[in-house]
């Protein structure tokens, strides 16, 4: 590889990433920064967190800035996409992130309230974020938006997941229909898919049973950690390595899911 084609080089890009306060999105946020990126870190309650990842960030040579907002308001997204342009004059990459489980119950025990809840985070948010940075990337004709969904988007997830399973079907869903009608404009938009990764997600929504038996059931034999997904957000955002990946989910499980 030629020193024009190094990798992770987001010097000047902007990154918007949702649900950044803890877990994943704080990973990715931190190892942007890393590589150079002008990095808003979203959160809905979580401050302290979202300052400690903006801190870190700077620590690591890029900028940062923080965004509040409670993604089941449905004017956030936009509210955010907007702030983002604000603050950074373009929005190069949206990491669609935000999500939760909000407990588990079997399908036929969820109420309308629990629908509302977990569809209006998981698919409706992550929808109307989509939506919301689609004009400014069409309008530049160039843009990567990376969505998190999840091995239960495959698999209808396990014990009382079946309310997040189908929301994150949505999304993966999703991500190929935007795919389709932005490639025409330069705009990339790929997913990441994670498996069983120990984050506060897992500590709000899973027993040591339940996350035991998934360990038992994944052939790398341990739980993911939030630095084991940051690959596979780098990659997709860069334009020198995945450059012609379009629509495409990549799963981050440990082998628990082979499709």
């Amino acid at each position: 590889m030629s020193a024009s084609m190094k990798p992770f080089d987001f010097a000047g890009r902007s990154v918007l990433i949702t649900g950044a306060g803890s877990g994943i999105g704080a990973a990715v946020a931190q190892a942007f920064g890393a590589h150079g990126a002008r990095v808003v870190v979203h959160y809905a309650h979580n401050r302290d967190g979202a300052e400690t990842v903006a801190a870190a960030v700077r620590s690591a040579g890029g900028e940062a800035i923080t965004l509040a907002g409670d993604l089941q308001d449905r004017a956030v997204a936009g509210q955010l996409v907007e702030a983002t342009l604000k603050a950074f004059g373009a929005i190069d990459i949206l990491v669609n992130n935000a999500g939760d489980m909000f407990g588990r119950r079997p399908m036929e025990q969820a109420s309308d309230a629990d629908y509302d809840q977990v569809m209006g985070l998981n698919a409706h948010a992550a929808f109307a974020i989509l939506r919301a940075a689609a004009t400014p990337m069409r309008l530049a004709r160039r843009g990567n938006m990376i969505n998190t969904t999840s091995i239960a988007a495959r698999t209808g997830g396990g014990e009382g997941v079946g309310l997040y399973g189908a929301a994150k079907s949505f999304v993966s869903t999703m991500t190929k229909v935007f795919a389709r009608e932005l490639a025409p404009h330069g705009v990339r938009v790929n997913g990441v898919a994670p498996g069983v990764i120990a984050t506060d997600f897992h500590v709000r929504n899973s027993s040591a049973e339940q996350l035991e038996g998934a360990r038992r059931s994944i052939p790398m034999g341990r739980i993911g950690e939030p630095a084991d997904c940051i690959g596979a957000y780098l990659f997709l955002a860069d334009d020198t390595l995945s450059g012609y990946i379009t629509g495409q989910v990549i799963e981050v499980n440990g082998g628990q899911l082979m499709p």
